[in-house]
């Protein structure tokens, strides 16, 4: 079978070496003139075997005659030839070999033929790495140099002439530098000076190479080098190559930037802050410019209507332009968009605006035409708005603008924004429905608690409430400041079970059936005892707990009654931490008061203790929370507690910051364990002059009495005017003592803003207030009483009873 003649055009560095070659010179005649110990070493002939024969005759073998045959007569006819030849062996095996064969002319004038031959597999080879040297310098996509020792151009290829636009053959001892601005050129040439020292290769080194003729176009390279070293090891210099990954570079960093989004907005539930971390991520990474506009309604937590989209407020900017405020509206500015406006056109559609280059500048300068042309004139170049739409509402606008970086939006980097408005309007919905949320509670809470506490004669209070649930604000501890009759004040602290709306709801339960109680007068061990009542019917009301709504089970209390006339602290508690007590000197106390089971067991008694506390003591109320806000013994917090209490000179005020700042200084508001509610309250005295007592006989003379012993004392205080109501209250008050009560009247007046008075007996018995028939003789003195008074009631003791009665001073504020 014949074998095709492979030729292949000559190049500058063929692979005959002399060493490796084998050399064979012909005679005009094909005779074997010349023999190279090489030649010996492949073909097997020695020199004397091979001088003088026909080469046709012992080196082709017959099939190969003509094959061989048209070689020579080309190589005749063009002076030379070069390809691959079958040539047989001394063994007899067929051996193809890669020739070159050159004429010699001899001194005579004849011709003979110089041969040069290696295998042909090698010749192969070398074929193949010369055209693959080929590709890389004219063909190949990826940029090629090298470089000197200096690091001066040796050679580049045309991907490399594609960057720098200067023909490939003109970058020969030329630097970097020529191509490169400074800070990228140093970059480059310090990573090439590292491969040429250590010989270690760098491999896909991503850096900017930005050119010096377009320094403001982004250009993002992977190098690779080697270090260049001939057979001895001597240095030659290094090579690298260099790819262009722009694309691949923008792809990762929005990548990157959807990820720092993904962690960076929505860290909190706020409305404004949220808006801000929208407009960080965006700048300077994907615009230079960037605002977020957000609907009216939105930034107070409300919904905004979608039928008619109102004006937008300025939530947050990031711009590096000069005098900003000139060009940027600041932030909490109303913005009022026209209806042809880019703005007002890409809330109503609902979709975004991509203007690469501003090709529609009359819809730019809607908004605001002089601003908008000073940011034209500041570079502004290219712009996206993309609304903020979340669950079906539009929130608001995304703005960004590119003025520094002069590459336009492309697609993808509006996708990307797209990608941003997503995730922050769902962060602004959430915080705006927190928000909503958030003040729907406040407002259930600033419903529950004491708004302003009263002034009242017989103490000053101060207080402090801090929430567990520090998001919503709510809790179940209570506090209350109950006037009482007989200028007497209840002071209530209470703890339900259990945080936020829920906790809260049954708190105002109990603090409206405290109210109630404290009206009707009853003891502390009473109200306590009812109060027992109705969470013992709560928690029997409500629902198997269900993770939505929490079961409230129970709820501690304490209620104290201080009389500014007896100097006296009636104190009853359900579970609840025993108050602080702080006497004018200073000493401070707990007393021990018995302490009860917590509200909702049922069915357990409450006893009542007494305490003198002179004018200017301190009564600390305090639920739980305060002295287990920290990880330590309850009984440590209660000693910080006294000792934080022992300076009463201070004001209230103060006396609560310190008290707050020894116990919960160290409670970080997210480890809240329980919600802390504090009453301090300094106990005054009514002067002996604006109180009166008189004990009256049990006789039909004691109305009598009473009424001379009324007017006499009212003329004393001047108080003349209020004689006949007062003597007509008092006369039916002790005639109704009289009749249907037991054992000696007390009549006493107690004078404030009211004139208080009251007529006690040993009866337990219940007055009524009914309206007498025409035909009746008597039953209309407490209707007559509480007609003529602006307050009455009856208070019980063990020792009786008490009806009094409160009527307005003249000159007394109202």
């Amino acid at each position: 079978m014949d074998t095709p003649v492979t030729r292949f055009s000559e190049g500058p560095d063929d692979p005959f070496a002399v060493r490796h070659a084998a050399s064979v010179v012909l005679d005009g005649r094909g005779r074997v003139v010349g023999w190279s110990a090489r030649a010996e070493a492949l073909l097997g002939y020695p020199a004397e075997q091979a001088l003088g024969r026909l080469s046709i005759g012992f080196l082709v073998d017959p099939g190969d005659h003509d094959m061989v045959m048209d070689a020579v007569a080309e190589c005749v006819a063009n002076d030379g030839w070069f390809g691959v030849l079958p040539v047989r062996h001394r063994d007899g095996r067929r051996v193809e070999f890669g020739c070159r064969a050159r004429p010699i002319t001899k001194h005579d004038s004849s011709r003979e033929w110089f041969l040069v031959a290696a295998p042909a597999e090698e010749i192969v080879q070398w074929n193949i790495d010369r055209s693959v040297l080929d590709g890389l310098f004219n063909r190949s996509p990826i940029g090629l140099s090298v470089h000197a020792p200096d690091l001066s151009l040796l050679r580049v290829n045309r991907a490399i002439a594609g960057f720098s636009q200067v023909p490939p053959e003109q970058h020969r001892g030329l630097h970097t530098r020529d191509f490169l601005i400074q800070q990228d050129t140093d970059t480059v040439e310090g990573q090439l000076r590292e491969v040429l020292e250590t010989g270690r290769s760098s491999i896909f080194t991503e850096q900017p190479a930005r050119l010096r003729r377009d320094p403001g176009h982004e250009l993002f390279v992977s190098i690779s080098a080697f270090r260049l070293e001939d057979s001895t090891g001597q240095i030659l210099g290094v090579t690298q190559t260099v790819e262009d990954v722009t694309d691949r570079y923008r792809a990762r960093r929005r990548l990157a930037l959807l990820n720092e989004a993904g962690a960076r907005i929505g860290t909190t539930l706020d409305v404004a802050r949220t808006a801000r971390e929208l407009a960080e991520v965006a700048a300077p990474e994907l615009a230079d410019c960037v605002s977020v506009d957000l609907l009216e309604p939105v930034m107070h937590g409300e919904e905004p209507a979608q039928d008619v989209l109102g004006p937008l407020r300025r939530a947050a900017v990031r711009t590096p332009l000069p005098n900003d405020a000139d060009v940027m509206y600041p932030v909490g500015r109303v913005i009022h968009l026209p209806p042809d406006s880019l703005q007002a056109r890409c809330l109503a559609e609902r979709r975004p605006v991509l203007d690469a280059h501003l090709q529609e500048p009359a819809t730019f300068l809607a908004i605001d035409p002089d601003r908008a042309e000073r940011a034209l004139a500041l570079g502004v170049h290219s712009l996206m708005m993309v609304p903020l739409v979340a669950r079906g509402l539009v929130l608001g606008l995304l703005s960004l603008w590119r003025s520094q970086r002069l590459e336009p939006f492309e697609e993808d980097d509006l996708r990307v924004a797209e990608e941003f408005a997503s995730r922050a309007a769902v962060c602004i919905d959430n915080a705006r429905r927190y928000t909503q949320q958030h003040q729907a509670a406040l407002t259930l809470q600033h419903s529950l608690l004491p708004h302003e506490m009263p002034g009242h004669p017989a103490v000053e209070v101060a207080h402090r409430y801090l929430p567990a649930d520090a998001a919503s604000g709510v809790g179940g501890d209570w506090f209350d400041v109950i006037p009482l009759s007989g200028l007497r004040v209840a002071l209530v602290v209470g703890d339900v079970v259990g945080h936020g709306i829920h906790a809260a709801a049954t708190m105002g339960r109990l603090r409206t059936a405290v109210h109630t109680l404290a009206h009707l007068d009853l003891t502390p061990d009473e109200v306590l005892s009812h109060l027992d009542d109705l969470v013992d019917r709560l928690s029997e009301e409500q629902e198997p707990t269900d993770g939505q709504a929490p079961q409230v089970v129970g709820a501690t209390c304490l209620y104290a009654v201080y009389d500014p006339v007896s100097q006296q602290c009636v104190l009853a508690r359900a579970g609840h931490p025993p108050p602080a007590v702080v006497s004018p000197a200073g000493e401070v106390r707990v007393p021990d008061i018995p302490a009860g089971p917590p509200l909702g067991l049922g069915g357990l008694p409450f006893e009542a203790a007494e305490l003198p506390l002179p004018e200017g003591s301190l009564l600390a109320l305090y639920t739980d929370g305060l002295i287990r806000a920290r990880k330590r013994d309850a009984e440590e917090s209660l000693a910080d507690l006294c000792e934080a209490l022992a300076v009463p000179a201070r004001s209230l005020e103060e006396t609560c910051d310190v008290v707050e700042g020894a116990l919960l200084r160290d409670r970080a508001p997210d480890q809240a364990a329980d919600d802390v509610a504090l009453l301090i309250a300094r106990t005054g005295v009514l002067a002996a002059e604006n109180v009166v007592t008189w004990e009256l006989p049990v006789e039909a003379t004691a109305a009598a009495g009473a009424r001379s012993l009324t007017a006499a004392q009212l003329a004393a205080w001047g108080l003349e005017e209020m004689g006949f109501t007062t003597e007509l209250i008092v006369s039916e008050l002790v005639t109704n003592a009289y009749r249907y009560g037991g054992g000696p009247i007390t009549l006493r007046f107690i004078r404030d803003h009211h004139l208080i008075c009251e007529v006690s007996d040993t009866s337990s018995t219940s007055p009524h207030l009914r309206r007498a028939r025409t035909t009746d003789e008597g039953g209309r003195g407490l209707f007559l009483v509480a007609q003529l008074t602006e307050r009455w009631g009856t208070r019980y003791s063990r020792d009786g009873k008490t009806i009094w009665t409160e009527q307005l001073l003249s000159d007394a504020p109202k």
